[in-house]
């Protein structure tokens, strides 16, 4: 059960802060809902409480979580999976496990693949979602506003 006031991660979204716990009537059910403000760009997310342990929301990462995500980011790279679509769909169910480890392994890697060879249109949408839910986490974790934590990411993936 989470409150009013913490801070969460949805991982289709990224984190966020429980704004309010709504009551709403859904197909003639009514259901609670926690209402999520996600720190980066402001959207509004509405998550059922009743299924929140099949939905992946859960506390933000602690500080050390964050230092091991930064230490994920200067890692040199493992080589690639040549095949673009076995390679896109590891990256999806690291992006979707909400594991902030796992997507830091994502942006490392197809950041350093952009630079080296370039990505196709899907993996350029996929590292701008899990660059967005890195810096969503980053900003709650730390307090920082959004340039810092993109910087700072940015920063650390150039290493």
């Amino acid at each position: 059960m989470f409150f009013i006031g913490d801070k969460v991660v949805y991982p289709p979204h990224g984190a966020g802060i429980i704004e309010t716990i709504e009551e709403r009537e859904v197909l003639g059910a009514t259901q609670s809902y926690y209402v999520l403000r996600i720190c980066y760009g402001g959207l509004k997310v509405l998550v059922p409480v009743e299924k929140i342990s099949g939905n992946g929301l859960r506390q933000v990462s602690s500080p050390e979580k964050i230092e091991e995500v930064f230490d994920i980011l200067k890692m040199a790279d493992l080589p690639w999976e040549e095949n673009w679509n076995r390679r896109y769909r590891a990256n999806m169910e690291k992006v979707k496990s909400g594991n902030i480890c796992y997507v830091a392994e994502v942006v490392r890697s197809l950041a350093g693949r952009d630079v080296y060879k370039g990505l196709a249109a899907g993996e350029k949408k996929m590292l701008d979602y899990a660059r967005q839910i890195l810096i969503s986490e980053i900003m709650l974790v730390e307090g920082w506003e959004e340039q810092q934590a993109l910087s700072t990411l940015e920063k650390a993936i150039s290493q």
